[in-house]
């Protein structure tokens, strides 16, 4: 998400990319061990239709456990490129969660830096931020344009946040859906069949270079995922243009009462 927004505005592009080139936990879990159940349970209990409770998830401490453990996992040892590209979905939508909880907002304009470039995470005994799992990790090693629908950054434009976690083995289904869920919801894409205009969400403009490499352009891309027969072969035969929607940057949830305003780094 900060990859559109900061390249559009041109505002705070200072730092370099600093993923770490290899892992190292200090307790590390066993990867065939590995589990996605503690983030399950706390999605499953604490959000509703996408949006989340914010107060709820920092009382639980199966969230905080779940923190714990991803700093414990080397992913690079995951078994499947399916696990490892699970673990760091998820991983982003818990960090991103964490970031709200510790006072942080992706609001203009010092917010969205601090939130997507400053901000640092613990994973496999490493620091990473957004930014970095996003566009380094995510998006280049990848290269699967249905990230865009699965990570979400807190606000109320974003994908929704699912109340289920990514599974390495339902993980091209799971994939899917969230494309389906995306393109369809009204709130987010909307496809006018009488004066043929698709208005799209502002992520397809930002990161239009990864669908189109994908299926050709922008609209091919979307009419894969189209319920409506008829508006899906109109979108694919190019008989639509597009307007894109301003971005809701407002919270995707209830806040949290209290936050940590921990130091960033």
């Amino acid at each position: 998400m900060a990859w559109g927004l900061l390249g559009a505005t041109g505002f705070l592009q200072a730092g370099c990319a600093a993923v770490p080139d290899r892992f190292s936990p200090a307790e590390p879990v066993d990867p065939t061990s590995f589990s996605q159940a503690q983030w399950n349970a706390v999605l499953q209990a604490h959000v509703r239709d996408g949006l989340v409770d914010y107060p709820a998830m920092q009382r639980d401490q199966r969230f905080h456990g779940y923190l714990s453990m991803l700093d414990r996992v080397d992913p690079g040892s995951l078994p499947t490129e399916q696990a490892r590209l699970a673990f760091w979905i998820n991983a982003y939508n818990a960090f991103a969660v964490q970031g709200i909880l510790d006072g942080e907002r992706p609001a203009p304009y010092v917010g969205w830096y601090r939130y997507f470039k400053l901000r640092r995470y613990g994973v496999g005994g490493q620091r990473i931020t957004l930014s970095d799992l996003e566009h380094e990790v995510l998006r280049r090693q990848f290269r699967e344009p249905r990230i865009h629908f699965t990570i979400v950054c807190a606000s109320s434009s974003c994908p929704k946040l699912q109340p289920w976690a990514f599974e390495p083995d339902r993980l091209e289904a799971q994939l899917d859906q969230a494309a389906r869920d995306f393109i369809n919801d009204p709130r987010r894409n909307r496809f006018d069949p009488h004066a043929k205009i698709a208005y799209l969400s502002k992520i397809f403009d930002w990161f239009e270079d990864d669908f189109s490499a994908a299926a050709g352009d922008v609209l091919h891309y979307v009419a894969r995922y189209v319920n409506d027969p008829e508006v899906a072969q109109d979108v694919a035969a190019a008989r639509y243009r597009i307007e894109y929607l301003e971005y809701d940057w407002s919270l995707n949830g209830i806040p949290p009462t209290e936050a940590s305003h921990a130091d960033p780094s």
